[in-house]
């Protein structure tokens, strides 16, 4: 038996409304492969299991179609499969879900991160006609992080680190050609009173450049939060950490140390501490090999786990960024 939701189903939009679209499935035991087929589709898809046999997806149009489709090749082979709208009340919760995801996809991007990673070491110790075989092993890794990223549904944090080791191993792979004339840093007064944007479900790079935007660039800065894919800005709009953004990571540096360098602000020692701690806690390289990142880490992780807004979270990593400030300036050594 099949027990489907309709091709364009209601968008969840009161207080208990649902969440997620669960599949529950039985697979026949023969033919072998099938169970093996099933389970590699619904990780294609980015579904997550909850329980045996049954899997979650947030709710939306693409799980929706992603799920029938499953449901429908179950059932040719004999097997069962039913598919509901889901709102945990009990035991699991929204949180715990989520968390889920995260740690799926976090494990996705820190495999791509990690093999960037040895592929840039390879680099280094390669001739040129090696060159090439990394070069095809980076193109590789670089269409298996943009599948990681399509079923990335809430913004995992290990994105920004696989994304700066593969910025890193591209750039190692084609270094840029030196300029004839440094390009001089930006100026503050040129920036104000913009609109500043950013992907939603921001962390550590986001929040700390927004708290280096409001605080040393334009007090006023407005901030503006947007899906990660398909936003084309406005006029008088500057993008931040996000892809095509005016300001993003290069190289190796993550968004914050960007900013510090393009307006001249890598000589307060305030800011320049804390640029070593976003960097760890972004990048995760080990770079700079700061001990107190864990604790910084785990107070973000804390922004980020009690307050969904972006507003929100950005009011109280402000409060956690200006205090770090105090601290870092002040600090000998």
């Amino acid at each position: 038996m099949i027990h489907s939701l309709p091709l364009a189903p209601k968008r969840p939009t009161a207080t208990g409304a649902p969440r997620w679209l669960l599949l529950i499935h039985q697979i026949p035991p023969k033919p072998d492969y099938l169970r093996v087929k099933i389970w590699r589709r619904l990780q294609r898809v980015g579904a997550i299991p909850i329980k045996n046999s049954v899997y979650v997806l947030p709710f939306g149009d693409r799980a929706l179609e992603d799920f029938q489709w499953i449901i429908r090749e179950v059932v040719a082979a004999g097997g069962d499969a039913s598919m509901c709208e889901a709102r945990f009340v009990d035991g699991l919760s929204d949180e715990h879900i989520e968390a889920m995801f995260h740690a799926a996809r976090d494990a996705d991007y820190a495999d791509v991160a990690a093999h960037a990673r040895r592929l840039a070491d390879a680099l280094r110790k390669a001739g040129e006609a090696d060159k090439v075989d990394v070069a095809g092993d980076a193109e590789r890794l670089r269409r298996r992080l943009a599948e990681v990223t399509d079923i990335d549904f809430l913004d995992a944090p290990g994105r920004e680190a696989a994304e700066a080791a593969l910025r890193s191993l591209h750039d190692r792979l084609h270094p840029p050609t030196p300029a004839v004339d440094a390009e001089p840093r930006v100026r503050a007064e040129d920036y104000r009173r913009r609109t500043w944007v950013t992907r939603t479900g921001i962390h550590v790079d986001r929040m700390a450049s927004a708290w280096l935007i409001r605080r040393f660039i334009d007090a006023d800065a407005r901030f503006k939060f947007v899906p990660a894919k398909g936003y084309k800005p406005h006029r008088d709009e500057l993008r931040f950490d996000m892809f095509e953004a005016e300001f993003t990571h290069e190289g190796d540096a993550c968004t914050f140390e960007v900013m510090l360098d393009r307006f001249g602000l890598r000589k307060d020692p305030g800011l320049a501490h804390i640029a070593e701690v976003v960097h760890e806690l972004d990048v995760r390289d080990g770079k700079f090999e700061r001990a107190d990142a864990v604790g910084v880490g785990q107070m973000i992780a804390g922004i980020c786990l009690a307050h969904r807004d972006d507003e929100a979270r950005l009011a109280r990593a402000f409060a956690l960024l200006d205090d770090l400030y105090q601290y870092f300036r002040r600090r000998k050594g």
